[in-house]
């Protein structure tokens, strides 16, 4: 099994097979530095090939899901190198890219984990949390919940994800620019109201419970049948419609070969539970 220790999360994951992150620096407002990112991209890295794992529900410790970039980290870790007076532009823009690209690769490694993702909100979620959350397949707020694309405010853009999972994700292309232009507070009402999150609840403990209760719903299912359904619409949202289709044809000429299909309908027509091996 692999090892989920890490500093700046918390994992478990239950009999089930619902596997809890919580990201843990509640001291710095979940504030994510290097090492935050880059065990978040190990983490989920390792869920895709973990049969162990199922589903996700991705959390945060303390008042707020995260205060954004580690303000206090950038300007003395990697990020300030890219400040250097004395440095070549080319060669430090050179590393500046890779530093970019490794950061990118972390966060999209949530999305790119064929097990579904529900993530919980609560309080703010600023700057690299809306990258975050935007590449988690089910998204819940708690009422006091907010969300910021806070980058325009620190002198630069969005570049972790948000500019090109948002605007597919509410389909709404005026918001999304006034947002991200603007840097202005959306609270959970109105991410509710655009279909940034499904649902939103009174209390911190609330929304867990609905998060937990939907990973175990998924849990319960066909593994076979889940990342075959998360991968296959990731694919279709960056792809036509005809290629969508050719490619889910091919996919599922060998996915239908599994016996989960059978163990399926059977249960079904018997109306009973039915029982799956883990991927």
């Amino acid at each position: 099994m692999p090892s989920y220790k890490f500093e700046c999360l918390n994992v478990s994951i239950s009999p089930e097979g619902v596997a809890r992150v919580e990201i843990s620096r509640p001291e710095a407002l979940n504030a994510f530095n290097t090492q935050t990112w880059t065990e978040i991209g190990q983490c989920f890295t390792r869920f895709k090939s973990d049969g162990d794992v199922r589903s996700v529900v991705l959390s945060a410790s303390g008042r707020m899901f995260t205060a954004g970039l580690d303000l206090k980290e950038a300007m003395t870790g990697p990020l300030s190198k890219s400040q250097d007076p004395d440095a070549d532009v080319a060669r430090k823009g050179y590393y500046h890219r890779l530093f970019i690209l490794g950061f990118q690769e972390a966060i999209s490694a949530v999305e790119l984990c064929d097990k579904p993702v529900v993530v919980v909100v609560q309080g703010g979620c600023l700057g690299i949390g809306v990258d975050l959350v935007s590449a988690c397949d089910v998204r819940i707020a708690t009422e006091d919940a907010y969300f910021m694309v806070k980058e325009v405010d620190i002198g630069m853009a969005a570049d972790i994800g948000t500019l090109q999972r948002l605007p597919k994700i509410v389909g709404n292309d005026s918001w999304v620019r006034e947002v991200c232009y603007t840097a202005r507070k959306v609270p959970a009402k109105e991410a509710h109201f655009v279909g940034l999150v499904s649902s939103v609840y009174s209390t911190t403990a609330e929304a867990m419970k609905a998060a937990l209760d939907t990973a175990g719903t998924i849990a319960a299912k066909s593994p076979v049948a889940v990342v075959s359904t998360k991968h296959l619409l990731n694919y279709s949202r960056d792809h036509s419609v005809r290629e969508g289709l050719e490619y889910t044809a091919l996919w599922n000429t060998l996915a239908h070969n599994s016996h989960d299909m059978a163990t399926a309908i059977v249960s079904s027509l018997r109306k009973q539970p039915a029982h799956f091996p883990k991927l």
